[in-house]
Parts: structure tokens; C-alpha cells; sequence
């Protein structure tokens, strides 16, 4: 059985007919929704009210890491143009503080060196290039003792500008560093330029030490975007980064871009000024807002929850309180209708028994005076014709008495038909009844079959009604039935001391889809000829007598309609399996 036909509404498949007074449906339209309104409008105003505070803590926490990387910006590039200057001052002092030929001395140059990478770290090497170009004394691990760089470009820029510092490059030494050069002029002395290299460790060391979230990333590029420092999101040094403007450097912008999972980044970039650095600090904002993403989905979760919740609530509550006024509706109407059917059957019962009092007494008449002529023919003498009159005085007498007894079983029923409780012989109370219908079924070639045993108790009940209800079904018995067909009654006893009365035809039978509406006031498959009170007319007496009744039917194979009857009133009887249908 589907969800929907556990939850839809008894009338739901019930066709509108001129005598339901509302509307069910549309009662049950109005009464969901107005209730669903009443829940829900607070529930929807309340989460309306979460999620603007959600968006208003969200854009404050997305505000919070844009300011977050906007101080680490300010912050490390300061940090990093503090060690670069720091580094290019130490060598602007040892060319203050030094002669031309104190530096050409390799001692001097080596103790200058060492005290520089023990003051300030980093140092790999140093060298004095002269005027010329030739690097005159090394100190380092490399053999670079005159080595010509008179035509490289950092040689041509320190001679132009005083001063120079390199990208990140490998060179022979093939580990990341960079070069910072310085010029330096004296009067009476030769030009020359004093050249250290510096190692990236010591820059790396630098940004790990921010305060960065652990989702982030910090490093350095040049001006075409190579990373000069090692990423934790885009790879190695000398790797592309693929975000980078110089433009958005400049201005210390902060850019949305698209990480390598495709997870969406913050990327802020700074120029880190006096050299051909550039600062780039990336968050994930994703992750950080992770928490509130969470809290948002389970807020969604629980309101769909919740709507589901409510609707599925407020629909079995809506679809109760509408069954009941549509299964109160029926009721009354039944009622009305049966009183209707009660108070014109009581009138043609007394029609009847008005119309067989009335053609008793010219019966009687008849019957004395047939009676009269017989004594008289037997009383006179011989003469010719006298036996065919009587033979036809006897036809005669036959007759009268087959109109007195049918005027007699017309009155037995009028006469019950107020409740009264008789003793009841099954047997002659359904043979009453085919008495009524024998006519039509033998017009037709209808077999009606009788299987009573002997020793089926009387009943103690309403010989009227209990007449009614037989009437009603082999009525519907003989309309199902094509001519030439057959009807089957029996009476069999039950185990609690009730009686079953089985009627059963070979019919056209009654299709699924109707049996569960068969009993239903008004429910007819007859057309126009059928009323649609006659199953549902029985199944009430049925009940008031304590009994019930099962259906069992199949399209084409005929039906079953068997009465479960009590022997006594109060006594109960098994119930097996009720159909369920009308009428």
C-alpha cells in the first residue's frame, strides 16, 4: 500500500453527488492550509530572523579575515623590507667603514663576512667586484675568485642605480637565494662594488613566524608572478602563481580567486617596496567559515524537519476532522433517507394490506358462491355437462384459494412492518420471499436453489426487517444474473450458535474499486434504476439485528453476499472477514 493511500482523506476517490451538502475537499483545502499558516507563519519568521543573523555574522567574519589579511599584509611587509634594508645598510657601513685596499685584503674580507652572517644570518657568500667588473676577492664556499661580470645585467643596474637586489634563483649553487649589491665611491679611490648573496631560509623563516590561520598562506613572488618562497598551496619556488597582477600589487589589493581543488580563495598582494618582491598572503574563507556553513545547514535541516513535521501532523488532523463531518454527513443523510425509504414502505404496506382486505372480501364472496353452486350441482339430478361444471366449479375454488393465500403473504408483510420480535422459521421466511420474485425468475429461466438443513434453530428477531434485507439482496441477485441464470442459497450453522445465510449468484460481479463502496447511501451501478439505498438499507438492519455481512465478488465469476445472524438478540457471531462495498 502506497504513503498516499494511508494518508488520503476517506472521500477523497468519492465522486460529488447532488445530495453531499459540502464541499469536502475544499473544506479540507481550507482547513490544511489555515493551519499550516497558523504553524508555520511564526516558524518561517523565526528562521528569516536566523538566517539574517547568519548573513550579518558571516559578512562580519568574511570582513574579519579581509582585515586579518590586510594587517598581515602591512605587518610582514614591513618585516620583509626591514630585512632587506637591514642587510643592504650592513654593506653600505662596510663600505663606509672600509678602504678599497682594506677589502682587497682576503682576511679582512673573510672576518667582515663572518661577522655579518653571525650578526645577522643568511649570508652565503661575499665578494668585492672592481671597476672593471672582476670579482677580485671571494669569500664562500665557490670558486668564483675573478669571475668577469662586467656584461650581466644586476652589474650594469648596481653601476646605474648604486644599488641592487636580486629575484630568487638557483644558479650553479642550485639551492633558492638572492644577491644584494652595493656601490660604493671614494675620492682618490677606484670605483668597486661589494656583493653578498643572501639565503631564502632565512626569508622563509620570516613568514612562517606570522600569525597566519592554519588553512592560510603566505609568500613572496616577482613581478611576472614566480613564486621566490615556497607555497604551501601552489608549489614550490619558481613555481607560477597563477593570481598575480602587479596592478593589484601596487595597490595592496585584496582579490576572490579559485584555488587548485577549486575551493574559493582571499588573495591580498603588496609590493614590497626597494625591491622585486611581492607579498602575497592567501586564506581559504571556506574553511574558516566551516563551522557557520555547518550551523546554517543544520538550521535548514531542522526547519525542513520541522515543515515536514508540522504539514504531515497537520494533514492527519485536517483529514480526521473532515472524515468525521463527511462520515456524520452520510449518517444523517442515511438516516433521512431510510426514514424517507421506512415511512414509504410502511405506505405501501398499508396500501397493500388495504388492497388485500379489499379483494378478500369479493374473494370470500366468490368462494361461497362456487361453494353454493357445487352443493347445488351435487344436490341435483343428472344432467348433461354436470361433471365439466364440476371440474370447473373445483378450477374455480383453486383459484380463490391461490388469491387468499397470496393476499395473506402480502398482509404477513405489512403487517411487520413496525419492530417486533418473533420466533422465525428460516426455511418458511425465505420461501415467503422467492414467493415475491418466482414470477420473475421463472419469466427469465432463473435457477433459485435452496440448501437448508433440518436442523437449523429458529431465530428470535424482526420478521419484517429481516424480510426487507433478504428482498434487497436477491433483488440485486436477480438484476446481476443474465437470463438462464443460477442463484444459490444456503443456511449452515455457526460455531457460536448464529446462522450463516449464503446467497450467491453467477453474475457479472462486482469490480474492487466498488466493493468498498457498496454499502455507501447512494451508491449505485444501476443507473437511474438504482436507488443506491438497498445495500446500505440492509447492511443497517443487518447490524441492528447483531449479525453482519461478508462480500466476496469477482468481475465475471458473481458474488457472495453471506449474512452472519445472531439466534438471539445480544448473542455475538464470528466475524469473518467483512467486505466492505454497497450498494
Amino acid at each position: 500500500m502506497s504513503f498516499w493511500s494511508k494518508m488520503k482523506p476517506a472521500f477523497w476517490d468519492r465522486s460529488g453527488t447532488e445530495g453531499e451538502p459540502l464541499n469536502y475537499r475544499r473544506l479540507l483545502k481550507i482547513t490544511f492550509w489555515s493551519a499550516v499558516a497558523v504553524s508555520l507563519v511564526p516558524l518561517v519568521l523565526l528562521a528569516g530572523i536566523n538566517f539574517y543573523q547568519f548573513e550579518q555574522q558571516y559578512r562580519f567574519q568574511r570582513n574579519e579575515i579581509t582585515n586579518q589579511i590586510q594587517r598581515l599584509l602591512a605587518t610582514t611587509k614591513v618585516q620583509i623590507a626591514y630585512f632587506l634594508d637591514e642587510r643592504r645598510a650592513a654593506l653600505h657601513y662596510v663600505n663606509l667603514d672600509n678602504t678599497y685596499q682594506e677589502l682587497g685584503e682576503r682576511d679582512r674580507l673573510e672576518s667582515i663576512f663572518r661577522k655579518l652572517r653571525d650578526s645577522f644570518g643568511g649570508f652565503v657568500d661575499l665578494g668585492l667586484i672592481d671597476q672593471a667588473g672582476i670579482q677580485r676577492v671571494y669569500i664562500g664556499p665557490y670558486n668564483l675568485q675573478g669571475r668577469d661580470y662586467k656584461d650581466q645585467d644586476w652589474y650594469k643596474e648596481v653601476q646605474l642605480r648604486g644599488i641592487y637586489i636580486s629575484e630568487v634563483f638557483l644558479g650553479h649553487r642550485n639551492f633558492p637565494h638572492f644577491v644584494i649589491a652595493v656601490r660604493h665611491e671614494k675620492v682618490a679611490e677606484p670605483p668597486y662594488i661589494l656583493r653578498a648573496t643572501i639565503d631564502t631560509g632565512r626569508l622563509n623563516d620570516l613568514l612562517e613566524a606570522t600569525d597566519l590561520q592554519p588553512s592560510g598562506d603566505i609568500f613572496l613572488v616577482n613581478e611576472t608572478g614566480v613564486l621566490q618562497t615556497p607555497s604551501r598551496l601552489f608549489g614550490g619556488v619558481l613555481t607560477k602563481f597563477p593570481h598575480f597582477s602587479s596592478s593589484q600589487a601596487a595597490r595592496n589589493a585584496i582579490v576572490d580567486a579559485v584555488g587548485p581543488g577549486g575551493a574559493p580563495l582571499l588573495v591580498g598582494l603588496a609590493k614590497v617596496e626597494g625591491s622585486p618582491f611581492n607579498l602575497v598572503v592567501v586564506n581559504q574563507p571556506r574553511t574558516i567559515l566551516q563551522k557557520w556553513d555547518v550551523l546554517r545547514v543544520n538550521v535548514i535541516i531542522m526547519i525542513l524537519l520541522s515543515v515536514f513535521a508540522i504539514m504531515l501532523v497537520v494533514w492527519r488532523g485536517s483529514t480526521n476532522l473532515v472524515n468525521r463531518i463527511f462520515e456524520a454527513d452520510l449518517k444523517r443523510a442515511a438516516m433521512l433517507h431510510e426514514v424517507e425509504y421506512t415511512n414509504k414502505l410502511a405506505s405501501i404496506g398499508r396500501l397493500a394490506a388495504g388492497v388485500a382486505h379489499e379483494i378478500n372480501n369479493p374473494v370470500a364472496i366468490i368462494n361461497e358462491k362456487v361453494g353454493l353452486m357445487k352443493d347445488l350441482l351435487e344436490m341435483g339430478g343428472e344432467f348433461p355437462q354436470r361433471e365439466k361444471f364440476l371440474r370447473q366449479a373445483a378450477v374455480i375454488r383453486d383459484s380463490v384459494k391461490r388469491v387468499s393465500d397470496i393476499t395473506h403473504r402480502l398482509l404477513g408483510f405489512a403487517r411487520h412492518l413496525p419492530v417486533k420480535t418473533e420466533e422465525i422459521h428460516l426455511e418458511e421466511l425465505i420461501k415467503d420471499v422467492l414467493e415475491f420474485l418466482g414470477r420473475e425468475a421463472e419469466y427469465r429461466g432463473i435457477d433459485i436453489r435452496l440448501d437448508i438443513p433440518a436442523d437449523i434453530p429458529t431465530m428470535l428477531a424482526d420478521k419484517g426487517q429481516l424480510q426487507q434485507a433478504l428482498l434487497n439482496i436477491l433483488n440485486n441477485a436477480l438484476a446481476a444474473v443474465k437470463d438462464g441464470g443460477l442463484i444459490e442459497i444456503g443456511v449452515s450453522r455457526l460455531d457460536q450458535g448464529g446462522v450463516a445465510v449464503a446467497i450467491s449468484d453467477n453474475g457479472r460481479g462486482i469490480p474492487a474499486e466498488n466493493l468498498k463502496a457498496i454499502f455507501e447511501p447512494f451508491f449505485s451501478t444501476k443507473g437511474e434504476k438504482g436507488t443506491g439505498l438497498g445495500l446500505s438499507i440492509t447492511y443497517g438492519i443487518i447490524q441492528k439485528l447483531g449479525g453482519h455481512i461478508d462480500v466476496q465478488s469477482s468481475p465475471g465469476q458473481g458474488t457472495t453476499f453471506t449474512l452472519h445472524l445472531p439466534v438471539r438478540p445480544g448473542t455475538a457471531v464470528s466475524v469473518g472477514g467483512q467486505g466492505e462495498g454497497s450498494g
